[in-house]
C-alpha cells in the first residue's frame, strides 16, 4: 500500500503516544470527513495528518479508539448505493495497514465506546479548530468538532483532553521511513522543476499540466498543496494559485510546489527567467535572495530558536533591501513590506507541518529556508525556498541538487 511504511511504523507510533500521554483516559480521535465541492460534487479525500499517523487508514470517518492496552476501530455507517461509487471498508486491508485486530461496525463500537465515556472522568482527543478560520480565510472539516460533539452527548461532565502537544512532540522529529518519503518527494520535486526550466511555455496553465504529468509518471499522489505558478508581478500574490496568465519572455517564473508521497510533502521554491535573459535589476533582487538565504542557511544547526533566527534574518533581509534602494531604515516595517513572510516552517505530513517555534531545532527535524522580495510597483517578486535536515552536527539541504540560478 505504501512505499516506505509497514503496520510496524502505525503501532510504534501508538505505543509512543501511550509513553507520552500519562493518564488512564481512553483516546479518541477521528479522521477526517469528506467535504462537499459542489452541488453532489466532493473534493478529493485527504486523510487528518495525526490520524494517518496512528493508523496509516486512508478512509474516511473512521474512529480510533485506544483504551488502557486495548486499540479498536469504529467504523461509519453507509448506504449500500454509496459503495458502489465509492467501494465498501475492507476491515482485512484496515487490520493489515494499521496493525489493529478488533474493528467494529458503526452501533456496536459505539455502543462499547458510549459504555466506556458514561464512566470516564476525562477523554484524550485532538482538540477541533474553529468552524472558520478566520485568520486563514478557510472552513476546517468538522469531523472533530462532530466527535467531540458525541462524546459530550455520552457524558456532558466528562473532560476533554488535548493530545495535539503530544503529536506535535512526536512529529516534528522524523523517523527514518518518514525521511525516505520525504526525499523522495523532494526528488521528484526536484526532476520535475529542472525538466520545465528547460522549456518554453506561454500560459502558467500549461506549467502546472507539465508539472501534475511529471508527479504522477514519477508514481506521486499528486501535488501535496495547490501548485503556485507565477509569472511576473503575480508572485507578489503570494499564494495566488489560478495559474491562469500568460507568460511574456519579460517575466520571471516564480514555482512554489512539492510532490507527495504517502503523505509526505516537498516543499521547494524558485524564480528563473525562462528566455534567459533578466534585466540588471532582476538579476539584482535574485542575487540579494540566494544572499539571504544563505546566511539563513548559515544559522540552522542544533539548538539554534526558529523565532531568533527570524530576528537575524530579518535584520540581514533589511541590509539588502537597503542595497538595493527599497528601504532607507531598517525596522520592521520596512523590511516587511517586501518580505512579508517567515523564513522556515516545518515540513512532513503537511507543507505547513505542526511543530512548536520556540522549541530548539533538533536532529532529525525537517525545515524549509525560504527568504522572498516581493516590489509590486516594479512587477517583481523572488521566492527561493529549499527543504533542511537538521543534522547532528549542522543541516543538510535535501533539495541541493536543484540549482538555485536566475536562467
Amino acid at each position: 500500500m505504501y512505499h516506505h511504511f509497514s503496520k510496524e511504523f502505525f503501532v510504534s507510533n501508538r505505543l509512543r503516544l501511550r509513553e507520552l500521554f500519562v493518564g488512564t483516559a481512553p483516546i479518541v480521535i477521528t479522521a477526517n470527513g469528506v467535504l462537499q465541492r459542489n452541488g453532489d460534487g466532493i473534493f478529493s479525500f485527504r486523510q487528518d495528518s495525526s490520524f494517518w499517523y496512528l493508523t496509516g487508514i486512508k478512509q474516511s470517518d473512521v474512529v480510533l479508539v485506544m483504551d488502557k492496552t486495548k486499540d479498536y476501530l469504529i467504523l461509519p455507517t453507509q448506504q449500500d448505493y454509496l459503495d458502489i461509487f465509492h467501494g465498501r471498508s475492507d476491515p482485512i486491508a484496515l487490520q493489515a495497514i494499521s496493525g489493529i485486530d478488533t474493528i467494529y461496525k458503526q452501533e456496536e463500537g459505539w455502543k462499547r465506546l458510549n459504555s466506556r465515556l458514561k464512566r470516564a472522568k476525562h477523554v484524550a482527543t485532538l482538540s477541533a479548530t474553529p468552524a472558520y478560520v478566520e485568520q486563514l480565510g478557510f472552513y476546517a472539516n468538522p469531523a472533530r468538532a462532530q466527535l467531540l460533539d458525541r462524546i459530550k452527548l455520552a457524558n456532558t461532565e466528562v473532560e476533554l483532553l488535548d493530545l495535539n502537544p503530544q503529536l506535535s512532540l512526536m512529529r516534528v522529529l522524523k523517523q527514518k521511513p518518514e525521511l525516505e518519503a520525504l526525499q523522495e518527494a523532494i526528488n521528484i520535486t526536484v526532476k520535475a522543476i529542472n525538466f520545465v526550466q528547460k522549456r518554453h511555455y506561454d500560459h502558467e496553465y500549461q506549467l502546472e499540466a507539465e508539472i501534475t504529468r511529471q508527479f504522477r509518471k514519477a508514481g506521486t499522489q499528486g501535488h501535496a498543496f495547490t501548485p503556485i505558478i507565477s509569472a511576473g508581478a503575480n508572485a507578489c500574490i503570494l499564494h495566488r494559485d489560478e495559474n491562469d496568465a500568460t507568460i511574456s519572455d519579460k517575466d520571471l517564473i516564480t514555482l512554489d510546489i512539492g510532490a507527495e508521497v504517502d503523505n509526505y510533502s516537498a516543499d521547494i521554491s524558485r524564480t528563473y527567467s525562462q528566455a534567459k535573459q533578466p534585466s540588471k535589476r532582476q538579476r539584482a533582487v535574485h542575487d540579494a535572495v540566494i544572499s539571504v538565504q544563505d546566511y539563513a542557511f548559515s544559522l540552522v544547526k542544533p539548538g539554534a530558536l526558529i523565532i531568533e533566527n527570524e530576528k537575524l534574518v530579518e535584520h540581514y533581509m533589511g541590509e539588502k533591501l537597503r542595497e538595493l534602494g527599497l528601504i532607507q531604515t531598517i525596522n520592521r516595517d520596512s523590511v516587511r513590506k517586501y518580505f512579508p513572510h517567515s523564513t522556515s516552517h516545518f515540513l512532513g505530513l503537511d507543507a505547513h507541518d505542526t511543530g512548536d517555534y520556540s522549541r530548539p531545532l533538533e536532529p532529525s527535524m525537517v525545515i524549509t529556508v525560504e527568504p522572498g522580495i516581493y516590489i509590486p510597483e516594479e512587477g517583481i517578486g523572488i521566492r527561493i525556498e529549499d527543504d533542511v535536515l537538521i543534522t547532528t552536527d549542522g543541516y543538510k539541504v535535501m533539495s541541493d541538487k536543484l540549482p538555485r540560478s536566475i536562467c
